[in-house]
């Protein structure tokens, strides 16, 4: 394969590389940027997806912390979300329906009858156009990509853009924009699986989480919100203080049990703007990621649903628990509920939002 040095900037630098073809001949274009003994960070043009992320441990040793398939089929069949940036609706829009201006829009669904992640061929299965970027000491990759007005059935259409910016400290922050020339609704996250001991080293049940937010949603047997928030006190998922996952979702509670035996809901972060959404802690490794977000959400999933068929980067199989995706997002169906904060984007607006995630051990 052929690989290109494109850019450096201090410490941190930029290449890419062909990773992979596809069978109608396009090629998948694979973005590594990083410092040489600090967090490096390698992106596809495939989803505009994160598939890997090398950070160093309390012992300088440095670790993929990031679940990842090498298998291009995987990455349009089961794997199609890890890491991806998903798109157009993150999350779940309710049988599939879209009211907007009057109008109810039928989106493409999969199972169950829901639209999830932007529908069966959403942002995560498309290749995205990419530019080396620069700001300050940080830098990364712009990733671009056009929906056409009906694409999945969403009307508008939409251009958008995810920046990932790494620096020399080991802070990786993702920033997204998106313009329509019709209404439509936009939620946009990155769908990363995080696991701090290693990619396929086990599961993420020892690991200590906290979440910024004293309510949760609720949700029904199909993992739609079941309406208001409700607060977290007395729960599992309290997580204002940190926590050992395993010891949280092995708590007797049917909104765990409805969930696969785990965590798969919409956390409601308090405050605005850019703040701290949650801390996610390996003792035995010392690594610690905090993730900041200007998000009102954030959907937190422990992997309940692996089953060992997927092969990680590694070699080995991901069973249940095997990462955790910390998406920070608008809330589910939100399109269905008025209370909720709008994820409307008319013409003349912008769509903008930015999480970053701080990477440190000790």
């Amino acid at each position: 394969m052929s690989r290109d040095a494109v850019e450096s900037h201090g410490v941190v630098t930029v290449s890419r590389e062909a990773a992979a073809e596809l069978p109608d001949g396009r090629r998948i274009t694979r973005w590594t940027f990083g410092s040489r003994e600090g967090v490096r960070a390698e992106v596809l043009s495939l989803g505009a997806r994160l598939q890997a992320l090398y950070a160093p441990d309390r012992d300088g040793r440095c670790a993929n912390v990031v679940l990842g398939c090498e298998s291009t089929a995987d990455l349009f069949a089961e794997a199609a979300f890890f890491g991806a940036t998903v798109g157009r609706y993150a999350n779940r829009i309710a049988g599939g329906t879209l009211p907007l201006d009057g109008t109810r829009h039928q989106l493409a669904t999969q199972q169950g009858g829901h639209t999830l992640h932007g529908g069966p061929d959403g942002f995560a299965t498309r290749l995205w156009d990419g530019v080396p970027v620069r700001a300050g000491r940080r830098a990364g990759v712009r990733l671009r990509l056009v929906s056409p007005d009906g694409d999945q059935g969403f009307p508008g259409a939409l251009t958008a853009e995810v920046t990932y910016l790494l620096g020399p400290d080991g802070e990786l922050s993702l920033g997204y924009r998106a313009t329509t020339d019709a209404p439509t609704v936009v939620n946009l996250t990155n769908h990363m699986y995080l696991n701090l001991a290693g990619e396929g080293c086990g599961t993420v049940l020892g690991h200590r989480l906290r979440v910024e937010a004293d309510r949760y949603s609720p949700v029904d047997a199909e993992l739609i919100p079941l309406g208001p928030a409700e607060s977290v006190t007395g729960t599992p998922f309290d997580l204002r203080e940190a926590r050992v996952i395993g010891g949280r979702i092995t708590e007797e509670h049917p909104q765990i049990r409805r969930a696969g035996d785990g965590f798969d809901h919409n956390w409601v972060l308090g405050g605005g703007g850019l703040r701290r959404a949650a801390v996610l802690s390996h003792p035995d490794s010392g690594q610690r990621v905090a993730c900041l977000t200007t998000e009102p959400g954030l959907q937190v999933y422990t992997g309940n649903h692996f089953d060992g068929s997927l092969v990680g980067r590694s070699g080995r199989p991901y069973f249940a628990y095997a990462g955790i995706a910390l998406e920070t997002q608008h809330f589910p169906d939100s399109p269905n509920r008025p209370g909720y904060p709008s994820t409307r984007l008319s013409p003349g607006e912008e769509y903008r939002s930015t999480t970053v995630y701080r990477f440190s051990a000790g």
